[in-house]
């Protein structure tokens, strides 16, 4: 790691640690509001608007808190049940649902932890870089406008001006542990948060069955459109011209005796009809799957495909072998998307795809220097790209900011490679 990057990173957490004080001392008055509020139940009416009200508030605390962990690494995926049909605030249907939620429970039991290693851990990303920065710049100052008595460090007390200066290369020294540290108490913070706040194992369950509910539905949605377009295809391209073939030849057919150059000449028609013909079935059959990814796999697909495009495109790809034809498909597909959405609305000047394999997963990263401003509900075929990945338990993220770069990564479930490798590796 470069050393600006570690820095970058300590000064981060650093200022991390000084927000997470005020936000973890804000449990403990959600925890007496939740507990006020829970007491309140027994009143007919109002503890069945306030307590709900109370419980989104902790909600937005815990979804703030997994935000934060999600910045250092740790990932935590909300547990909530979705809200009953007709559940409105105050009536009975709503309390229940909020009543019954295990997951209203986990938040209020973590609360009070996580106040307590909040305000423990961000003292304590505060204080040994803080104290660390006392040795470099205050003690000498203060031992040199003869501020008398005082130590730091190792030396209690101070004897000498020389002893005043040694607090130079021991709080450099603490300084520096406490931001390369500060990432790493920070990463303990979100790890201690997701033991209450992350989903029980049933909650895992269900929010599986949900999400593969929701995969499915889209997944059947996008194969039915898929459907459409080649009948739509077939029937306005291909079939047209294969009719308006069988009637030329029919024509020919009967001319060839009275009038045998005129059928020739219908004939040279039917050659060029069959040749238009086959040249729609192509491209059908390309977009269904292209020839190229069958014969030379992902890796010499998308460098076909990188030529083929308007811009410089780098390709640089570590793939072991070939993948299953369903998931190779659908990777292509998905890099072919975004190049795609690269060349018609980035005005990008030049692109980069990277392809690589973690052991378990198929990364895709297509960037470029484009205007950023990317947004998947703008209708530039990334909600595509993530129903076509989702089919096969993949995500993409994506980072555009306005100016650019714009990056979108592509992560697909991948455990193992064929042994055949692919024609082509390296950069290009």
């Amino acid at each position: 790691m470069d050393s600006r990057d570690w820095i970058r990173d300590g000064l981060r957490a650093v200022l991390g640690g000084l927000i997470a004080i005020p936000l973890a001392a804000l449990n403990l008055p959600l925890f007496v509001l939740s507990v006020a509020t829970l007491i309140l139940g027994v009143v007919p009416g109002l503890g069945m608007v306030l307590f709900p009200l109370v419980t989104q508030l902790v909600r937005a605390r815990a979804d703030l808190a997994r935000r934060i962990a999600a910045g250092s690494g740790v990932a935590i995926a909300r547990p909530y049940r979705t809200a009953p049909e007709r559940a409105v605030l105050g009536g009975w249907r709503h309390y229940r649902w909020v009543l019954t939620d295990p997951a209203t429970w986990r938040d209020l039991a973590w609360l009070v932890p996580g106040a307590v290693a909040g305000v423990t851990l961000g003292v304590l990303i505060l204080a040994i870089p803080l104290y660390g920065l006392e040795g470099v710049l205050l003690i000498p100052l203060w031992i040199w406008l003869g501020t008398g008595w005082y130590g730091y460090g190792a030396i209690w007390p101070f004897s000498t001006v020389g002893d005043a200066f040694l607090s130079l290369p021991q709080g450099a020294l603490i300084l520096s542990i406490g931001v390369a540290g500060a990432p790493y108490l920070r990463r303990c913070g979100a790890l201690f948060d997701r033991l209450l706040l992350a989903p029980t194992r049933n909650a895992e369950l269900r929010l599986r069955v949900s999400q593969l509910t929701v995969t499915r539905a889209d997944t059947v949605d996008a194969q039915a459109a898929e459907l459409r377009r080649i009948e739509r295809d077939l029937h306005d391209g291909a079939q047209v011209r294969l009719v308006s073939l069988g009637m030329t030849i029919g024509l020919a057919e009967e001319m060839v005796e009275a009038d045998p150059a005129g059928a020739r000449k219908l004939l040279a028609e039917a050659r060029e009809t069959s040749t238009a013909a086959l040249a729609d079935l192509r491209h059908l059959v390309r977009g269904i799957h292209p020839p190229v990814l069958a014969e030379r796999g992902l890796d010499g697909a998308v460098r076909a495909l990188a030529l083929a495009l308007p811009i410089p495109i780098t390709v640089e790809t570590a793939l072991p072998g070939r993948l299953d034809t369903p998931v190779e498909s659908a990777a292509y597909f998905a890099v072919a998307e975004a190049l795609a959405n690269t060349t018609r609305h980035s005005f990008a000047r030049t692109a980069r795809v990277e392809l690589w394999h973690t052991g378990s997963t198929l990364v895709m990263q297509v960037s470029d220097d484009g205007l950023g401003g990317a947004d998947p509900a703008g209708g530039t075929g990334l909600r595509g790209i993530e129903r076509r990945l989702a089919a096969f338990d993949g995500t993409m993220s994506l980072s555009s900011p306005p100016g650019g770069p714009t990056v979108v990564t592509m992560e697909l479930p991948c455990a193992s490679f064929s042994p055949k490798t692919t024609p082509s590796s390296g950069t290009g």
